[in-house]
């Protein structure tokens, strides 16, 4: 009955699994809560990690300060209109998606952790990871704080250290270390409320620079040690690999919108037309600008404003090489600045500014790569393979690697059932076995006992 209970559940777990799936792969949603604009993603994820962007929707972020969500109606309205978009343009509709979440409130620790291996005969299983991965989320944390990831480093097994897949391995004692990172309570609720009042369930939520990670960075980049800087509107995010383990994660409270107010404060001119002269005209080396002249419209009747080019890059330069020093803190503070053999890959909207390539790599002495989701993407769409949609691609990936494992675990835990149960009907057997056998030998007894003494007689 057990079996036919279990087959049925199996069998009710396809056909959900059916439903999401097309030729194309598995279909996945994401949200990427942005500063200054919101992007919905639909698409389609193959078994290898090819992303083919079925519908895309983006809307002005409305209510959302530096990825914090601070006005949820308005917030709500422009998740509304994004995802719109993107179920008019890829026809279908979704109820649960990955949201990506940023901001200051987001720190990062390092813990570590162990166990005893129960089993009878040591073999380590994916059980004995998770119950190390649920212990982490019980560790004690600031009030109004929560843990949004915890992702392992490496193991120890008894005494050989450097393990990164320890199932299958035999072993007494299991050891880990952790990279946890945590965020506070009230802006994650802020989000989720925002997702839920737009009609739609959130899946998991997912630090950005690691979705942002996984649609830029190759294996091989993660390999010989990379760092990865997503500069977008409201914060700068980092994510540093080393022999293919994430090592250090931070997210830093500056990003493109804080240029944007510098040049509207230095020029005195509006909000959007700051915003126009930084991307078509900015740059983040001020000597590499021309001495060119720009006229921006008065406002109400006044005379145009002359805006110098040079004294424009000039601003910009000032605040990308703030930007640019606090990533340089982070990669010293993580001990693997002298590590990165890959150097730094930028990525997000602010990636397209021009030369900061170069002023990146004059300021960190490291080579420096601009970062497109490309390598993941299945499609030709040259809208979507733009640095800025790099959150959103990689959320889709990693919430695809999420059910995935999700998938396996699931897997497990029906084996180990079956294997129970089969147990159980062993022993059951066994028993049986011994009742019987130890009834034949008292028969065998007894009837050899009469047959002697007959023979005496």
């Amino acid at each position: 009955m057990e079996h036919e209970k279990t087959a049925h559940t199996m069998s009710k777990t396809s056909a959900r699994t059916s439903e999401k799936m097309t030729k194309d792969g598995r279909i996945i949603a994401a949200i990427d809560i942005g500063t200054t604009k919101i992007v919905a993603i639909i698409g389609a994820v193959s078994l290898d990690g090819k992303v083919k962007v079925m519908g895309m929707g983006k809307s002005s972020s409305q209510g959302v300060k530096r990825g914090v969500v601070i006005n949820i109606e308005e917030a709500t309205t422009s998740i509304q209109d994004a995802v719109e978009q993107a179920e008019t343009e890829s026809g279908h509709k979704f109820n649960d998606v990955y949201v990506g979440i940023a901001g200051q409130h987001i720190k990062s620790m390092k813990n570590r952790h162990s166990k005893y291996i129960q089993s009878k005969d040591s073999e380590i299983k994916q059980s004995d990871i998770i119950e190390l991965l649920d212990d982490m989320h019980n560790i004690a944390l600031d009030a109004g704080e929560e843990i949004i990831h915890v992702i392992p480093q490496s193991y120890t097994v008894d005494n050989e250290s450097g393990v990164k897949q320890p199932i299958g391995m035999f072993g007494k004692r299991l050891e880990a270390n952790f990279h946890i990172v945590v965020g506070e309570v009230a802006p994650a609720k802020h989000i989720h409320k925002s997702i839920e009042r737009a009609g739609l369930k959130v899946n998991k939520m997912i630090l950005e620079p690691l979705a942002s990670s996984a649609a830029v960075l190759s294996e091989d980049e993660k390999e010989i040690g990379v760092a990865m800087v997503d500069i977008g509107g409201g914060t700068t995010d980092l994510a540093i690999y080393y022999d293919g383990i994430l090592r250090h994660t931070a997210v830093i409270a500056l990003g493109g919108d804080v240029i944007t107010k510098d040049i509207k404060d230095a020029c005195g001119i509006l909000q959007r037309q700051a915003e126009q002269l930084k991307v078509q005209f900015g740059t983040a080396l001020g000597e590499a600008a021309p001495e060119d002249i720009v006229s921006v419209k008065g406002i109400s009747g006044r005379e145009p404003k002359k805006i110098s080019i040079k004294f424009l890059s000039q601003v910009i330069q000032a605040r990308m090489e703030e930007i640019i020093d606090h990533v340089v803190f982070e990669l010293e503070n993580s001990g693997f600045a002298d590590k990165l053999g890959a150097g730094v890959t930028i990525t997000g909207g602010g990636a397209l500014l021009k030369h900061l390539r170069q002023l990146t790599s004059y300021k960190t002495s490291m080579d420096v790569n601009v970062g497109y989701p490309s390598r993941i993407l299945s499609s030709e769409n040259q809208e979507i393979n733009l640095p800025m949609y790099s959150t959103g691609i990689g959320l889709l990936l990693s919430g695809f690697q999420l059910e995935k494992e999700s998938g396996f675990q699931e897997k497990e835990k029906k084996e180990e059932i079956i294997e129970e149960e089969l147990s159980e009907d062993d022993m059951e057997i066994g028993d049986e076995y011994i009742e019987n056998n130890f009834f034949d030998q008292l028969k065998t007894k007894v009837s050899n006992l009469f047959e002697d003494k007959s023979s005496k007689m």
